[in-house]
């Protein structure tokens, strides 16, 4: 039957594929190959791994994670983009230079495993629907809006260059209905950039270095140190994000399939150094937005972006030196005007109703904070207090909670 679903999705693919989604994917795939990977390139330097381990990390994130994400929309038609956790990547690269790559690997194959347990017992969807939409909405607009406020810092660090991408943003959002903004946008930035000498591609390492198969070692310092804050981050942070962006972009969630999905691929990813698989926030924010057509092709636009980690994943000894060479600042800007779709959806969301406004309010102020404790940061403090703060001052609003079914008359209202 998935086989099925899967194989009908990709007939009906190409009517999808047009220069809405496929501009959407590109962005995605752009921003997800560009600061994330730069987070594990670093990692891999602090933690004392070889430059072939350090390719291999990333091929296994990148390649599983566009696999997942490709199959995942295909089957279910929605635009959910996979990637891997950069809390995670930093929380393992710290714990390297205390256990074996092969103990890290060992952890991280516990890790998937405490994640698919809770996606098959049906727990986390059983959590996550509990949960106010308000206070999920008030948690994706507070974590996201770093994005927006980095892209106008970005114009001040380089007005020409990140400048001239909002600029470009909106004349295009005015006067090129057909093009994504966001598209438009990148392509001016870095036309300028390259114009301005700000992109000088380093000299080539290596053009293919075949990823290693590692043999995992099971340390129970390393598990404690690593599996469980993983899995946290991963439930908690990672795919919660994006089972908020659904939720604000009106499509369904399948909540424990994408645990056990994450999982799966995981594990498989963990024998070549991948330290997590997971569906990502901001890129299904991006394939899933307005800016990638009628609703129901935009899974399309996630497909691209699978296409493109899976190349990524392939060829990152020869793409690498050309990732490190893009200005830092064309990235930030174009993230933060990617964002801007999802983040009018939550904040309507999230202050729409006359229901957990208390708890909103805190879930937004407690994302943008981002606090870290135990390793965890801010979207599951937003969740977990702000449910708390809720739940004693908001308790009556609870025998009434507002459901997804009455979100979605509320967006019809919109």
């Amino acid at each position: 039957m998935a086989e099925y679903r899967i194989l009908s999705g990709a007939r009906d693919l190409p009517k999808f594929l047009n220069m809405k989604t496929v501009g959407s994917g590109i962005v995605a795939s752009i921003f997800g190959c560009t600061g994330p990977a730069m987070i594990i390139i670093n990692g891999a330097a602090n933690g004392g791994l070889t430059h072939s381990q350090m390719i291999s990390w990333l091929f296994s994130v990148y390649f599983f994670s566009g696999l997942m994400g490709i199959l995942f929309s295909l089957k279910h038609r929605i635009p959910i983009a996979g990637a891997y956790s950069i809390a995670g990547a930093v929380l393992v690269s710290g714990s390297l230079t205390q256990f074996s790559l092969s103990e890290a690997v060992g952890a991280y194959l516990i890790a998937n495993l405490i994640i698919f347990i809770l996606g098959v017992s049906g727990l986390i969807e059983k959590v996550i629907r509990w949960i106010p939409v308000p206070i999920v909405m008030g948690m994706i607009f507070g974590v996201m809006i770093h994005f927006a406020i980095d892209m106008v810092t970005s114009v001040k660090l380089s007005p020409l260059i990140a400048g001239a991408a909002v600029l470009f943003f909106i004349l295009s959002s005015r006067f090129l209905k057909g093009i994504p903004p966001v598209l438009t946008a990148l392509i001016a930035a870095f036309l300028i950039a390259v114009s301005l000498g700000e992109v000088q591609v380093p000299q080539l390492e290596s053009v293919f270095v075949m990823p290693e198969l590692m043999i995992p070692v099971f340390n129970l310092n390393a598990i404690i140190s690593i599996s469980l804050p993983l899995a946290l981050l991963v439930i908690c942070t990672e795919n919660a994000q994006a089972i908020g962006v659904l939720i604000a972009q009106k499509y369904k969630q399948p909540i424990n399939e994408i645990a056990i999905w994450s999982s799966g691929f995981g594990f498989i990813a963990a024998l070549f150094g991948a330290h997590a698989i997971n569906a990502a926030g901001p890129m299904t924010a991006i394939c899933g937005s307005e800016d990638s057509g009628p609703k129901s092709g935009r899974y399309a636009a996630s497909v691209v972006n699978g296409f493109f980690f899976i190349l990524f994943g392939i060829m990152a000894g020869l793409i690498v030196p050309f990732v490190i060479a893009i200005p830092l600042v064309i990235v930030t800007a174009i993230a933060g005007l990617s964002m801007i779709g999802v983040l009018l959806n939550s904040v309507k969301l999230a202050f729409s109703a006359d229901k957990f406004q208390m708890g909103a309010f805190f879930a937004l102020v407690i994302g943008m904070s981002d606090i870290s404790f135990f390793n965890i940061g801010s979207p599951f403090w937003a969740i977990a207090g702000s449910f708390l703060i809720s739940f004693i001052m908001e308790r009556d609003h609870f025998r009434t909670k507002v459901s997804h079914g009455q979100l979605t008359q509320q967006k019809k209202a919109l």
